[in-house]
């Protein structure tokens, strides 16, 4: 639970979350011991989740894809999880597994009452240029630009979370004259993070905490020296609003040590709140 009054969020994409245990996520688990867990890309059905996660103390909300093998978002919280909501209602088949939402209670202190915490997590969709891949990634990034708008005008303390297989800018990707014409990198990408932090005033903690770069990046391809030669893209985020942005106090990206000590193609973003 909440150790003095610091919550710690962890948010990772495992690419499979029975290869990340095998991998040593669980040793990274132990060690780190979040209040919060937000995983995409856990690829495995709710029972084979909670098996993994079994006897530490945690609520679950889960959305799987309805394809075996693939996407797949969750929530691992030891705060008490009051609500939860699954997607985001666009009726695309290839929508599941890409967002889950829930409302965790925060203890007061000294006699103030509880409050509400919203933590969402988010895999969406990455895509190829000039394909249909891509406009079904644009037209999820415009359901997530009206839920973000919502939890925006709500107030109160919201934190979105996840792969967003979105870099921002520059500082964001090693390489990026090279990627300027690939998905991940386009301005009508790019443009979204723009209108979610500019227009509609959510907080990149992790620029925000994690000095100017470049980097720090979260991603890095399992392929040749990407990992060695930190040729890396930061497309992993946690998203705050205002009142929950003035809690945060660090943002850290796990990044292994080597190579053979990752337990996923991405790092986990951390991020600690003063709470």
């Amino acid at each position: 639970m909440l150790d003095g009054g610091v919550l710690t969020v962890a948010s990772v994409n495992v690419n499979g979350i029975r290869a990340a245990f095998r991998r040593g996520m669980g040793e990274w688990l132990a060690t780190r011991k979040p209040d919060v867990l937000l995983l995409q890309e856990v690829r495995a059905s709710d029972e084979i989740l909670a098996d993994h996660l079994a006897g530490d103390g945690w609520d679950l909300a889960h959305e799987a894809s309805e394809a075996a093998g693939r996407a797949g978002v969750a929530i691992a919280s030891r705060l008490p999880m009051r609500a939860v909501r699954v997607g985001l209602g666009t009726g695309v088949t290839g929508d599941r597994g890409r967002w889950v939402e829930a409302d965790l209670e925060i203890a007061g202190h000294d006699g103030a009452p509880a409050r509400t915490l919203t933590v969402v997590s988010t895999y969406i969709h990455s895509a190829t240029a000039g394909e249909p891949s891509l406009d079904a990634k644009l037209a999820f990034l415009e359901h997530v630009t009206r839920r973000l708008t919502k939890l925006r005008d709500a107030g109160g303390l919201a934190v979105v979370a996840g792969d967003v297989n979105i870099a921002h800018r520059e500082v964001d990707i090693r390489n990026w004259k090279g990627n300027v014409k690939n998905a991940g990198f386009l301005p009508e990408e790019r443009a979204y993070l723009d209108r979610w932090l500019d227009g509609l005033g959510w907080h990149d903690l992790g620029r925000e905490l994690g000095g100017e770069g470049p980097g720090p990046f979260t991603w890095w391809s399992w392929r040749g020296k990407a990992f060695d030669n930190d040729a890396g893209w930061r497309i992993d985020y946690q998203l705050a609003t205002d009142e929950l942005a003035d809690a945060a106090v660090s943002a850290t990206v796990d990044r292994a040590p080597t190579y053979d000590a990752r337990f996923s193609d991405h790092a986990p973003v951390v991020v600690e709140y003063d709470l």
